[in-house]
Order: C-alpha cells, then sequence, then structure tokens
C-alpha cells in the first residue's frame, strides 16, 4: 500500500494538476458584464475631425469633460500603468470624452504624452456637455460626473459595448467595482491591470479558436 501511495503522489498527482490547470486556462472566468449597451460615440469627434466609436474595440474609457487640467496627471499615471504595455493590442484604445472648450488642452496634454508613448490608440472625442453626460449615464454606474462632466473613473468597454468589471470586489461594499480610480496607483498596477489582462486574454482565445476553426 505505502508504494501505492508514493507512486500514485509521483505520477498521477502531478498529471491531475496539470489536466487541472490546463483546463483553467482554456476556460477562465471571463471579465463579468455590469452594464450592456453602452452609447455609441457618434456626436463624437477627434481634433482633427475624425469619428470614434466603441464598437469592436476593447476601450479603457474616461471623461475629461471640462477640466483636461485636473486630470492630468491621472492621465500619465494611467498611460504608465495601463496603456504603455498593452497598447499594441490591435483592438485597444484608449478614449476620453471632453468639452469642446478643451482643445487647446487636449493638444498639450498629448503632446506631452507623444514625448514618451505612441499615442496612436490614446484617444480624445469633442462633444458637448449633453453628449458627455449621455455617454456617462449610460454606464449605469455608482459613480457621478462633477460640476466640469469629469471623474477620476476609467471604465473597461468591450467590444460589444458592454461595460466590464468585477462583481466581487472586496473593497466595494455590493462587490460591483464598474470604474477604476486613476488617483489610485495601486488600483491601476493591480486591480485594472489585471482586468485588462483577463480582457484581453479573452479576446486573444477567441481569436485563436476562430482562426483554429476556420483553417479545419
Amino acid at each position: 500500500m505505502k508504494k501505492i501511495a508514493v507512486l500514485f503522489s509521483l505520477f498521477a498527482l502531478p498529471i491531475l494538476a496539470y489536466l487541472f490547470f490546463s483546463s483553467g486556462v482554456n476556460n477562465f472566468a471571463k471579465l463579468p458584464v455590469l452594464t450592456e449597451n453602452i452609447s455609441e460615440l457618434s456626436e463624437f469627434a477627434t481634433l482633427d475631425g475624425k469619428p470614434i466609436t466603441l464598437t469592436n474595440k476593447i476601450t479603457v474609457l474616461g471623461f475629461f469633460g471640462k477640466n483636461v487640467d485636473a486630470l492630468e496627471g491621472n492621465a500619465f499615471n494611467l498611460t504608465e500603468k495601463i496603456y504603455d504595455k498593452n497598447h499594441e493590442f490591435v483592438d485597444f484604445q484608449f478614449i476620453f470624452l471632453a468639452d469642446t472648450s478643451q482643445k487647446i488642452a487636449v493638444k498639450k496634454l498629448l503632446d506631452e504624452l507623444a514625448t514618451t508613448t505612441n499615442i496612436k490608440n490614446w484617444k480624445v472625442g469633442f462633444g458637448t456637455e449633453k453628449a458627455i453626460e449621455a455617454v456617462f449615464n449610460s454606464l449605469q454606474t455608482t459613480q457621478t460626473l462633477d460640476d466640469y462632466y469629469t471623474t477620476p473613473f476609467v471604465y473597461i468597454i468591450d467590444k460589444e459595448r458592454k461595460l466590464r468589471g468585477r462583481i466581487d470586489d472586496e473593497d466595494v461594499a455590493d462587490g460591483k467595482l464598474y470604474g477604476y480610480d486613476t488617483r489610485s496607483v495601486a488600483i491601476l498596477s493591480n486591480k485594472m491591470a489585471d482586468d485588462v489582462r483577463v480582457i484581453l486574454a479573452e479576446y486573444r482565445l477567441a481569436l485563436k479558436k476562430y482562426n483554429k476553426n476556420k483553417s479545419e
């Protein structure tokens, strides 16, 4: 019996462990959906007048509103902790929504960011206060915009315009983490970085399965 137990621990347990973890990789829990049908950005355009969209993109969405300067430091933290590590993923983008009065401040910020990173997928859409508020309200979160239509929180939106986040976060009363506070480097480095990795892995796996099925 002792020999059988030793043989089991030497051979069977490692195999079982491998099967368990490999199964976990292929069937990992997706980042939960908190809100569906987020408003499209049809009423916004970039500095050079180009349209922006959420559809078919994985988006980190933020709100500059009428006070870009107040969130400048947050933007740099977010860029360093999240954007720089993921911007080469083809369908990944940053979008911040700003009032049309903020074009000079936005250009200054983008020029500064461009000195340290490739801002090809770092976009700002300009629109009215009403348009900014409408998009924010469609998120249906527990946060609010301030009097300048800004918030320090940013949100992960998937390709189907669904808000992704957490439903069992230990630091939130009801467990639902709708957005990520850009004032906290710890939240960006830990929670948000992990969640972005999960959703990008989800789409990488989906693309891998699609390509495999297509080639069969």
